[in-house]
């Protein structure tokens, strides 16, 4: 997971107010007990010591979102009377609505909340073309469609010679539209991005389709086995998204158990444990830091100064560092910002995972190495 988009909250010095709120209920009365929300979540950071300022820029910001028809949530983070970011949630925070007055922005909770969401364009195939969409968590979009040859397309039942070249062409021209209809698909998932790529439709469309892929887009492209008019394809979709983003935590949590063993050189490519993941993080040699947002040490206080390296466990080896000011802070949003500030992706590795949990990063946290 890419954490760029985090950086903004990581160029200006603390502290933040960070707000996770739920905007998945809607009801004749939504607006007004968004409202009330708006108002208690503002108190809560004012209870916990933020300024008039932020408070108000944070209440005017969560009133605005009364109407919103979004269909999870928003993260919002203030500091100095100004919203910096907001991004959308893919999910609805599981606590419900919370607030946070913090020397740190509170990320964390956005590596399951919004990082987590598998854009797919489904393709739903006919004999003709097919229409694709674009799908996440937050809705979807039209991507375009694509028309092939319009006849002849149906067979008829005759063993005339006629008529077997009639079926002939019919197979022609069913093969030329599946090739048209790849050739258009594989453009749309690079130009667009997309995870994965569902395809709709008959059985024989769908295989004929999925075989001219290229390999690159073949390898992400699953079959659906409901049709466009079943009620069960919405559940079909979000199946596979939630089997993707499952494979893709197994592939890296396994990934990161094959590095705890060291090179040729005898140097560790993967460390784990609070100690050795801040020591990775002060000499910048994080490649990607893993994170089990229910782990043990997610929560332990560790302490950080005004340079996004600058993180220890013990106060006292920051004022050794020559650091004079230095905050209190939890081990997995200090680390999620060294992460950030050296260009290092950070990865949410979902919390269940029957065939490996037992041999998760030591208190749910870890790095793979970059060696020079």
């Amino acid at each position: 997971m890419d954490l760029a988009f985090l950086q903004p909250l990581y160029e200006r010095p603390g502290p933040w107010a960070s707000v996770y709120m739920d905007t998945s209920r809607h009801t004749e009365s939504t607006a007004h007990e968004r409202h009330l929300t708006a108002q208690s979540l503002a108190g809560e950071l004012a209870r916990q010591g933020a300024d008039e300022a932020t408070c108000q820029a944070v209440r005017s910001a969560l009133e605005e979102l009364r109407h919103s028809s979004e269909p999870h949530g928003r993260a919002l983070f203030a500091r100095g009377g100004e919203v910096v970011l907001d991004p959308p949630l893919a999910e609805r925070p599981a606590g419900g609505s919370s607030a946070c007055w913090a020397p740190l922005p509170r990320t964390t909770p956005l590596l399951e909340l919004a990082g987590e969401d598998p854009v797919c364009v489904v393709a739903y195939l006919d004999r003709e073309g097919a229409d694709f969409e674009l799908r996440g968590a937050l809705g979807s979009s039209d991507a375009g469609t694509v028309t092939g040859r319009q006849w002849p397309l149906h067979r008829t039942a005759s063993a005339d010679w006629s008529e077997r070249h009639f079926q002939l062409k019919v197979e022609n021209t069913w093969e030329h539209n599946a090739a048209e209809v790849a050739e258009a698909l594989a453009a749309c998932q690079e130009e667009t991005g997309a995870d994965l790529v569902i395809l709709v439709g008959e059985e024989r469309e769908r295989h004929s389709v999925h075989g001219r892929l290229p390999q690159q887009v073949r390898d992400r492209t699953v079959e659906a086995p409901h049709g466009a008019g079943s009620r069960l394809l919405d559940e079909d979709v979000e199946r596979i998204r939630a089997d993707h983003v499952r494979h893709r935590a197994e592939e890296d949590l396994e990934r990161f158990l094959a590095a705890r063993s060291p090179d040729a050189q005898g140097r560790p490519l993967a460390v784990e444990g609070v100690p050795a993941v801040i020591e990775a993080a002060r000499e910048h040699r994080i490649d990607e830091l893993l994170v089990l947002p229910d782990g043990a040490d997610a929560h332990r206080e560790v302490w950080v100064g005004e340079d996004a390296d600058q993180v220890a466990v013990r106060r006292t080896e920051l004022k050794t560092l020559g650091e004079q000011r230095s905050w209190a802070a939890r081990a997995d949003d200090a680390l999620v910002r060294a992460a950030v500030a050296t260009g290092a992706p950070a990865i949410s590795v979902a919390p269940a995972q029957p065939s490996t949990r037992t041999e998760a990063p030591v208190g749910g946290l870890g790095a793979l190495l970059r060696w020079k």
